[in-house]
């Protein structure tokens, strides 16, 4: 333990806390060093199999979370050295970019003010656009997104960005039947949301419509946080030949990958389908 723990605590320290002779601990390493160096090689062969089921896409927090849920002892620290070695950097952001286009002034509140914390699934809801270049053109994707899980609870993707594909994504949420009564929508302000036709979607369905400001990304930050991890995590990492490559590949993110496989911190490195399923056992049990 005391090999194995040297890069986070003084050995002085952990010898007195084991009561063990530092020359002891010395004569010991001298002898049998491949102790730590065999704990040091299940680590690594552990880390990579965890960097490779998490598509290249977690750093040593997220690494260290999956090690210690599976029973390993190990410190974040310790898993950031180890990758370090074997080289293992997970894919990293590109700079945002605004790309909404904003609509006819409507008198919809922001509702939410940033506060994107919900007590329990179908409260509050965020939804946004993004595009995708593939070799035969682009794909809009349009997505709705759970505050209380983070879980993609309903989206759509299509070659245009008129206001259906908005709608089509709203109707994918809504058909889940747990959205609450007086659940909020929230988004940017583009001109598909704060058309007639979508406030009379949100209508017809019983949500009440909210608005952040004009250019202001984090008035929808946690919309825009998906986007991102899509960016990183898949689109600019892969070639799209065609728009049914772009469809199949994303469509299976975020159904396989990023709701029921990706841990996230903000949720206690749980995945949105663990809170989606343990908020409604609890609920249940009750």
């Amino acid at each position: 333990m005391i090999d194995a723990e040297k890069a986070n605590y003084p050995i002085a320290k952990m010898c007195g806390w084991l009561a063990v002779s530092r020359s002891g601990f010395y004569d010991w390493a001298r002898a049998s060093p491949t102790a730590a160096a065999r704990r040091r090689t299940t680590l690594r062969t552990l880390i990579s199999a965890v960097f490779e089921s998490s598509r290249g896409t977690y750093g040593a927090r997220r690494v260290a979370a999956v090690l210690r849920d599976s029973g390993q002892v190990v410190s974040t620290r310790l898993v950031g050295e180890l990758m370090a070695e074997l080289a293992l950097v997970a894919c990293q952001p590109r700079p945002w970019r605004r790309t909404t286009v904003p609509g006819d002034g409507t008198n919809r509140p922001d509702l939410l003010t940033r506060d994107f914390a919900a007590a329990a699934p179908g409260e509050k809801l965020v939804g946004d656009i993004t595009y995708v270049r593939t070799w035969t053109g682009w794909l809009y994707l349009a997505t709705v997104i759970d505050c209380a899980t983070r879980k993609v609870v309903g989206w759509s993707m299509a070659d245009h960005m008129r206001t259906a594909l908005v709608i089509d994504a709203l109707s994918m949420a809504a058909g889940t039947g747990r959205l609450r009564s007086g659940c909020v929508f929230h988004s940017d302000r583009g001109s598909q949301y704060t058309s007639a036709e979508f406030s009379a979607a949100l209508a017809a369905r019983g949500l009440r419509g909210s608005l952040g400001r004009t250019g202001v990304c984090w008035d929808n930050a946690l919309a825009e946080s998906f986007f991102a991890s899509l960016k990183k995590e898949l689109v600019h990492r892969t070639a799209f030949p065609t728009v049914a490559k772009a469809r199949t590949a994303i469509a299976e993110y975020i159904e396989v990958f990023y709701n029921r496989q990706r841990i996230h911190s903000a949720l206690g490195y749980r995945t949105p389908a663990q809170v989606e399923a343990d908020h409604y056992n609890v609920s249940h049990a009750a």
